[in-house]
C-alpha cells in the first residue's frame, strides 16, 4: 500500500443526524475503506439552505448539524442554496461555490489526495470543479439513478459528460450501469464495475420463527419489500400482485405484504390499499434503523423488488444475507446480484408474471446456506479494498 492516502468524500448522499438513513451504502463503502491499513477519509455531505422556521418538511434541513462524527469519521455539513423543481442546472455550481470554503478549511490540516464523488450530478460535478482548484484527481461513483434519471435532461445530460470526462476514473455500481456511461462517450477502460456490498456481521440468518415472533407477525407467509417509498419502486405493482395472489387462492397460507420505508408515495399507496381492501394482508412499516432491517429480512418467506430501474440495490444484498430468497426485476445490477436460480427467480415487470414467479418462489423448497453464501461474495471489505486499488491506480498515473 502506499504510505499514506488521504481521502475527501464528497457527496450528499451520506447519513446525518436527522437522516441517518441517507446513503448507508456510501457510508459502508467509505467506513470500511478508512479502516485499511495507511487509509484516512474525511467527508463533506452538502445539504440545501432552509430558514430555521417550521414550514413544510424542508425546515428539517435546517437542523442537520454542521459538523459530525459518524462511525468514526469526521463529516462536513455545507449548506447550498437549492430552488426545488427549477434551477436544476445550477445545483451543480451552486454546490460547488457553497462549499469551497469549508474544503479550504479542511485542506489546511488534512491535506488530502484525492476527491471521492458520489452521484454523478450534481454531486460529481461540483467535486470535478473542486479538484480543478485544488489541482487533485477526482474520481466519481456513479450510482443508477444519477445517470439513469438526467440523461433525459438535454442540458443536464452536458454536464454529466463533462463530469465523466474531467473526472480521471468513474466506478459504476453494475456493468449495466458502465454500458450506459460508455454511450455518453467515456472510454469502456476508464469505467471500473464495483458492484455495492453487504455487512455480514449486521446483516445474518436467524430462525424465522424468532424474528416473527420479535416482530409480532401474525401467522401465514410474508413477502417483504424495502425502500424509499417512491413510484420507481414499484410498489403499488406488488400491491396489484397481492390482489392478484389473493383472489387466485392457490396458496395453502394466508399471505401478508410488508413495506419497509417512507416517503411522499405514501398516501397514493394507503389509497390503493384501502380501495382494493387490503388493510388486513397489509403493513407498512415505515422508515426503520438500518441496523433493525436484518430482523425483518428473516421474519420474511420472501424479499420482493419491482422497481423500474436500479443501480445495485442493497437491499437485496441484504436480504440473501439473511439467506432469504429474492423475486425481483430484470432492471439494472440486479441480474448480476441474482445470478442462479438458487437464490433467487428474475421477473418481467408485469402483475401477472410476478404474481407467477412469487407462487413460484413460494412453492420452491430453497437452500438457505447458499442463499447466504451467495451474499459473502460481495461484503464491504473486498468493495474497500477493491476502491482503494483504483485510488491507487489513479494516484500512480497522476505521479
Amino acid at each position: 500500500m502506499l504510505e499514506l492516502m488521504k481521502v475527501l468524500t464528497f457527496t450528499s448522499l451520506y447519513p446525518n443526524n436527522i437522516w441517518p438513513n441517507n446513503g448507508v451504502f456510501i457510508r459502508e463503502r467509505m467506513t470500511n475503506f478508512a479502516r485499511l491499513n495507511g487509509c484516512k477519509v474525511k467527508v463533506v455531505a452538502p445539504v440545501p439552505y432552509f430558514p430555521q422556521i417550521k414550514l413544510g418538511h424542508r425546515w428539517l434541513f435546517s437542523q442537520v448539524r454542521q459538523q459530525e462524527i459518524i462511525e468514526g469519521l469526521e463529516v462536513y455539513h455545507p449548506r447550498y442554496f437549492m430552488t426545488p423543481r427549477i434551477g436544476m442546472s445550477l445545483y451543480g455550481l451552486m454546490m460547488f461555490l457553497s462549499a469551497l470554503p469549508v474544503l479550504k478549511r479542511i485542506q489546511m490540516d488534512f491535506d488530502f489526495d484525492l476527491i471521492d464523488a458520489h452521484y454523478v450530478y450534481p454531486d460529481g460535478f461540483a467535486a470535478v470543479l473542486s479538484a480543478r482548484v485544488f489541482k487533485k484527481p477526482a474520481v466519481v461513483s456513479a450510482r443508477g439513478s444519477d445517470i439513469n434519471l438526467f440523461i433525459g435532461f438535454p442540458l443536464i445530460r452536458k454536464l454529466l459528460r463533462y463530469t465523466l470526462a474531467k473526472s480521471n476514473r468513474v466506478i459504476a455500481v453494475s456493468r449495466d450501469l458502465r454500458e450506459t456511461i460508455t454511450r455518453l462517450g467515456v472510454p469502456k477502460e476508464k469505467v471500473a464495475v464495483i458492484l455495492n456490498g453487504v455487512d455480514p456481521k449486521k446483516f445474518h440468518p436467524l430462525p424465522k420463527e424468532e424474528a416473527r415472533r420479535k416482530l409480532g407477525l401474525p401467522e401465514g407467509r410474508t413477502l417483504l419489500s424495502v425502500g424509499n417509498l417512491t413510484t420507481n419502486k414499484g410498489f403499488d405493482l406488488l400491491i396489484r400482485v397481492l390482489k392478484i395472489l389473493l383472489e387466485g387462492g392457490r396458496q395453502e397460507h394466508p399471505i401478508c405484504l410488508v413495506i419497509v420505508g417512507e416517503g411522499g408515495y405514501r398516501k397514493k399507496l394507503e389509497e390503493m390499499i384501502s380501495s382494493l381492501c387490503l388493510a388486513r394482508h397489509m403493513r407498512l412499516a415505515g422508515a426503520l434503523p438500518h441496523e433493525e432491517l436484518y430482523l425483518w429480512y428473516n421474519a420474511a418467506d420472501l424479499f420482493c423488488l419491482a422497481s423500474s430501474q436500479e443501480g445495485c440495490p442493497n437491499v437485496i444484498l441484504e436480504a440473501l444475507a439473511c439467506g432469504t430468497p429474492v423475486v425481483a426485476t430484470s432492471v439494472g445490477g440486479i441480474p448480476e446480484i441474482i445470478s442462479s436460480n438458487g437464490v433467487g427467480i428474475l421477473a418481467e415487470r408485469t402483475e401477472q408474471d410476478f404474481a407467477q414467479k412469487i407462487s413460484i418462489a413460494l412453492e420452491k423448497s430453497w437452500n438457505r446456506e447458499e442463499i447466504v453464501k451467495s451474499a459473502q461474495n460481495h461484503t464491504w471489505d473486498r468493495v474497500a479494498q477493491s476502491v482503494y486499488e483504483v485510488f491507487k491506480s489513479v494516484l500512480h498515473d497522476g505521479r
